[in-house]
């Protein structure tokens, strides 16, 4: 619980912090989508070299990027294992009916490296991004949708929450665990139905605090006179500066760029 990373937001005053929410979120979202579209490992050099660089200009601790894969390495794992023993081709190697073909490995390595690529670029957006910029950025994104009735602010509000709150949640989950520890819990011995048959006393808490906290946050947004559907007014309003425009569209160049030699 204490590996989780979606959500935190790391304040350092960097190039990549500074500019504006709305060219980190769409070059993350390119990011991700041109990926897709490399076929080989040669074709990824490009991409990690740019996530080094990234992280290295918005001097994310190594610790801090580790952790971001902590919480997802059983779903890699399960995911390596799965394109491993199902993909067919010439067999390796075989352990009881299970064949490893080279084909398999070779799509278990591909497909392990696309999923941390992902992770990491994600990474990048929310330790580099507060939870209000991030509103504000996802407002103005979705702002021209409005003409036709889409909730653009509702929906980024509710996003930026939930992001908000998924650090704050595993937060207060250990420190349940903690306490019921310490009144004799054991969730750790036993088979797997008695450990998820020991998670009762931690989850019933944790679901009544998490109910208690959205009402107090609902009063709190009240008190403020938050209304669904009408204009809010920023104490800061973002806009896209000459940097911003230099970014996404070096950015834009570079997935195009991709994208066209996996076509050609």
């Amino acid at each position: 619980m204490a590996n989780i990373s979606i959500g935190q937001y790391l304040p350092f005053d960097t190039f990549i912090h500074r500019l504006d929410p709305r060219v980190k979120i769409v070059g993350v979202f390119l990011y991700i989508i041109t990926i897709f579209f490399v076929d080989d490992f040669y074709g990824y050099i490009p991409f990690v070299i740019l996530l080094i660089a990234m992280l290295a200009v918005a001097k994310i601790p190594i610790k801090s990027v580790l952790k971001s894969l902590k919480p997802v390495i059983f779903i890699i794992i399960i995911t390596g294992l799965i394109n491993l023993i199902t993909t067919p081709g010439r067999a390796v190697f075989e352990l009881g009916p299970v064949t490893v073909t080279a084909e398999g490995i070779h799509r278990t390595a591909f497909t392990v490296l696309r999923l941390i690529l992902i992770i990491l670029s994600t990474s990048v957006l929310t330790y580099t991004t507060s939870p209000m910029e991030l509103t504000y950025g996802l407002e103005k994104l979705f702002s021209p949708l409005k003409k036709f009735g889409f909730p653009a602010g509702e929906l980024a509000m509710m996003i930026s929450i939930s992001l908000r709150f998924i650090p704050t949640l595993f937060d207060e989950a250990q420190k349940i665990r903690m306490a019921q520890m310490a009144r004799g819990a054991d969730f750790e011995s036993g088979n797997i139905i008695n450990r998820a048959v020991s998670m009762i006393p931690l989850l019933v808490p944790l679901f009544i605090n998490s109910f208690k906290r959205s009402d107090d946050l609902a009063t709190a947004m009240e008190a403020r006179m938050y209304r669904i559907g009408h204009e809010r007014t920023k104490l800061n309003e973002i806009n896209m500066g000459r940097v911003d425009w230099l970014v996404i569209s070096l950015f834009t160049i570079f997935c195009t760029i991709v994208i066209v030699l996996h076509f050609l």
